[in-house]
């Protein structure tokens, strides 16, 4: 498998290039230097420090590898949690928020289109329309 073969397991190294792919990005770091990937200084993809709402349910432990995506809706966040063999999860502290959690350790289990589709969702999901607007005309040309 070539390392430009989308069907391959994601990485964590793929979603920085992936978020760093689309237009008018920048990165801020939060707190324990986290990335947190914002277009119109609204974030899209960021890495999560540990908190007590994302825990092993066998040790207790704080996940320490959660990574948050915004989606469009309710409807998109349910499509991608409902399947209890999908990696995406939620919390009770993300009730009513638009964004899915994924835990790095899991990021193998999507292939990098599927982890690209994500992202551009996320991306899509956040930036102005103007801005939303250009990206897919230039995706998809008539």
């Amino acid at each position: 498998m070539s390392d430009d073969d989308g069907s391959r397991p994601a990485r964590v190294e793929d979603v920085h290039e992936l978020a760093l792919a689309m237009p008018h990005v920048t990165v801020e770091y939060g707190p324990g230097d986290n990335p947190v990937y914002q277009v119109g200084r609204k974030s899209f993809v960021f890495f999560r420090n540990p908190r007590p709402d994302a825990v092993d349910p066998d040790t207790g432990e704080r996940y320490a590898d959660v990574i948050v995506f915004w989606v469009e809706s309710e409807a998109d966040k349910q499509a991608l949690i409902q399947d209890e063999a999908s990696p995406f999860f939620t919390t009770a502290h993300f009730d009513g928020h638009p964004s899915v959690l994924l835990r790095a350790s899991r990021i193998g289990e999507l292939t990098r289109n599927g982890l690209a589709e994500v992202v551009q969702d996320a991306w899509l999901s956040r930036a102005s329309a103007r801005r939303a607007a250009a990206w897919l005309r230039a995706r998809h040309p008539e």
